[in-house]
């Protein structure tokens, strides 16, 4: 017994040990990050459990993650990704509060190159051992094609100058070299993986606009490898520090601190808005004189078609379209699905690829498997509703209100045959009019919801319910509905949307469009030509192309346009 009871203490003291050594590693990432101050030697001033929650969920935020304030495995997993070794947050703690009022999501260093005729030279190439694909011939034009992404949205033009070698005096404005572990500039390397690449915001210092790369990581082109570090990507972002740019919180930015795989072909890269505002905001945009082109670019042909590098582990169930529920609130589209959602901002940047999970974010809803089926930010409060089959929760913020769930019978819905409504499809409230809509089985009901003594009363409107088929053009059995810019209506079904404009019901013809494409950041699908002059006229997929028979294919086409009609409109 006591020998079993030993054994047990061991086991949880190492459970301890490793949860106190995984903390400690946390905080120093904080504090080397910018998300907490560092501790005072001369003090002992020691973090507190205040000031270290704070500082997760401002890393969360900044992240893209979900915030909860406590070091979940998605935390842990974003701490241990690839990324540059700059800190997130400069400054004191000052800084962290303005940075949490910030509206921009892009951030400026404040400091500034003052011309426009900027050099750069390279002292030191990937170690062949490591990176035996990246000759110096290669290398240069990748960083010369990297510079070019801010030179074409900028009046900066950029000239490569030789430097001497390690010895010799440092050249150029922009100094690029690789290096290891320790290097002489307060910034370390961690061997492989861990920190990238750092580089020196433009200042009067003599590290100024000076950019190295970590020489242990496997650096490629288009990161040709699941190993390997592709170098175009990982320049461009470190060259936006080295012109004055800070790490931005956007999706999709260059300037996010985590490295997510190669962006596209380097001849062809172009700056996202957001990059491209913050760096016209320093310098404003491209003048009238002929810009100064890189050197020939000697880039390697593109590799076979293969899966794309980018840590993007929900792409298909992003992708594909039939979410349980969207709704509209503080400013953000959230899309559901099972037991996940995604979030996506005003300006339609999408906060993270990868989905965050319900019960992590909203507790108090059911445990297990479920999914919801609506939701809505009422309008009165500005409380979150959840409509989960014939129950209904109210919630302040991401906190689940006392008395909750309560059922939907409270809303006093009734068919036109009088039998009690038992699920919810769409709720919204639409921003026309101010009113409460809820779908159902066809029909539909409208609620006038008004705060009285820091109570919400609901009332539901007389000649409800009426009939879905009233708003024209979209679908009767949508799966969910928000209002959305200035009073327009969007309606969500598989993976198309509606948009029905300005508080109009009479819309003959509303031409649906892409969920995956436009909200969620998934490409647009492959459209296949017809081939032209088929040589075996028997092959069945001729005709379907309506190539060899332009009467039947234009009966296929007909066929084709009644079945989606019959899909979405029929009865």
């Amino acid at each position: 017994m006591e020998l079993g009871l030993l054994c047990a203490f061991m086991v949880l003291l190492g459970k301890g040990l490793a949860l106190d050594e995984q903390y400690s590693r946390a905080i120093d990432w904080l504090s080397r990050y910018g998300y907490l101050p560092p501790p005072d030697p001369r003090s002992n001033r020691l973090q507190t459990r205040e000031g270290i929650e704070t500082a997760i969920r401002i890393m969360q935020r900044f992240g893209g993650v979900t915030e909860t304030g406590v070091l979940d495995a998605e935390t842990l997993r974003l701490m241990s990704a690839p990324r540059c070794s700059l800190p997130d947050i400069v400054g004191s703690e000052d800084m962290l509060r303005k940075r949490r009022r910030r509206r921009r999501r892009y951030a400026l260093s404040g400091l500034k190159w003052h011309k426009t005729q900027l050099t750069w030279s390279v002292h030191s190439y990937p170690s062949a051992a490591r990176s035996p694909q990246m000759d110096a011939g290669l290398v240069d034009n990748i960083l010369s094609h990297a510079l070019k992404a801010w030179s074409d949205e900028t009046p900066l033009r950029f000239q490569r100058v030789h430097s001497e070698g390690a010895a010799g005096p440092a050249e150029g404005d922009i100094r690029v070299s690789f290096a290891q572990l320790l290097h002489d500039d307060g910034y370390p390397f961690d061997g492989e993986g861990g920190t990238l690449a750092h580089a020196f915001f433009p200042s009067g210092d003599e590290v100024a606009g000076d950019t190295h790369f970590d020489d242990h990581e496997r650096w490629s082109f288009r990161g040709d490898s699941s190993s390997s570090i592709d170098l175009f990507t990982v320049a461009v972002h470190e060259f936006g520090h080295a012109l004055g740019l800070s790490h931005s919180s956007s999706d999709p930015s260059i300037m996010r601190p985590y490295y997510q795989g190669p962006v596209e072909e380097p001849l062809h890269y172009q700056l996202a808005l957001d990059d491209k505002m913050a760096i016209q905001q320093i310098y404003g945009v491209p003048d009238d004189k002929t810009p100064v082109k890189p050197e020939a670019p000697l880039l390697p042909s593109p590799p076979p078609p293969r899966p794309t590098k980018h840590f993007d582990t929900s792409y298909q169930k992003r992708c594909s379209g039939g979410f349980d529920a969207v709704a509209n609130v503080r400013g953000e589209v959230f899309f559901f699905k099972g037991d996940q959602f995604w979030r996506t901002k005003r300006d339609g940047s999408l906060i993270s690829l990868n989905p965050a999970l319900i019960r992590n974010f909203w507790m108090g809803l059911p445990s297990g498997s479920y999914k919801i089926d609506a939701a809505y930010e009422r309008k009165a409060d500005s409380r979150i509703v959840f409509f989960i089959g014939s129950q209904y929760w109210v919630f302040k913020d991401t906190e689940v209100q006392s008395g909750y769930p309560r059922p939907l019978s409270d809303w006093g819905m009734k068919t036109k045959k009088g039998q009690a409504v038992d699920r919810v499809e769409a709720a919204f409230t639409w921003d026309h009019n101010g009113k409460t809509y809820l779908f159902s089985g066809g029909q539909y009901w409208r609620f006038s919801e008004v705060r009285r003594d820091g109570q919400v009363s609901r009332q539901l409107d007389a000649d409800f319910p009426r009939d879905s088929s009233l708003w024209r053009g979209v679908p009767t059995d949508m799966d969910d509905i928000i209002s959305w810019g200035e009073g327009d209506t969007y309606f969500f079904k598989d993976d198309l949307y509606w948009v029905v404009k300005r508080g109009r019901l009479d819309n003959e013809e509303v031409t649906p469009k892409s969920i995956s494409v436009d909200w969620l950041r998934c490409p647009a699908p492959t459209v296949i030509p017809a081939p032209n002059n088929p040589k075996n006229p028997k092959d069945c997929s001729c005709s379907l192309r309506g190539s060899a028979s332009p009467v039947g294919g234009s009966v296929l086409l007909l066929l084709s346009a009644l079945l989606i009609i019959h899909k979405y409109f029929g009865s």
